[in-house]
């Protein structure tokens, strides 16, 4: 009896520095998550913008209309979602419209191959997809926000200091 109270209090305790560990490296993995995505976002918005009559092309060719001012307003969210993310600036707001945009990405640009819902049995078919590490990644700042290491977080540090 002694050594299973032994072995549980052992594997309590080893399981509590595991969520320590895990929880110290919650935010680390955040910041790569929107420096790595947000810089990508940002560039691909910024490609939108230099090659605007292209853009407003190819979204005629998948029905959305031959609009320079669609292709201006995508490129245009998508570059402040960049900047944002990784910044860590107002993470839980603007993924809210990039999850909308990512998702029409999803279902117009790339509805081809994902048409008779196949990725639901084979998920690679998703995963291959140009616009879902981003979806996956703005999902995450939604939910997680940006972390520690943000302005979000040392803004509400600063507005917990004023209050006090």
């Amino acid at each position: 009896m002694y050594f299973e109270n032994w072995a549980l209090r052992s594997f309590a305790l080893f399981y509590q520095t595991l969520i320590k560990i895990g929880s110290n490296l919650e935010s680390i993995f955040l910041l790569y998550m929107r420096l790595t995505w947000g810089h990508q976002i940002f560039l691909i918005g910024a490609h939108k913008w230099q090659h605007i009559e292209q853009t407003a092309e190819f979204f005629s060719q998948i029905g959305m209309g031959h609009s320079p001012w669609l292709a201006y307003v995508v490129g245009s969210l998508e570059i402040l979602s960049g900047i944002c993310l990784i910044l860590g600036l107002a993470s839980r707001l603007i993924a809210i419209p990039l999850i909308c945009l990512l998702i029409t990405a999803l279902s117009t640009a790339h509805a081809e191959d994902l048409t008779r819902f196949e990725f639901l049995l084979t998920p690679a078919m998703l995963a291959l997809q140009a616009p879902y590490p981003y979806l996956i990644t703005a999902i995450l700042m939604f939910i997680f926000g940006p972390g520690k290491i943000s302005f979000d977080h040392w803004m509400q540090k600063k507005i917990k200091e004023r209050h006090r």
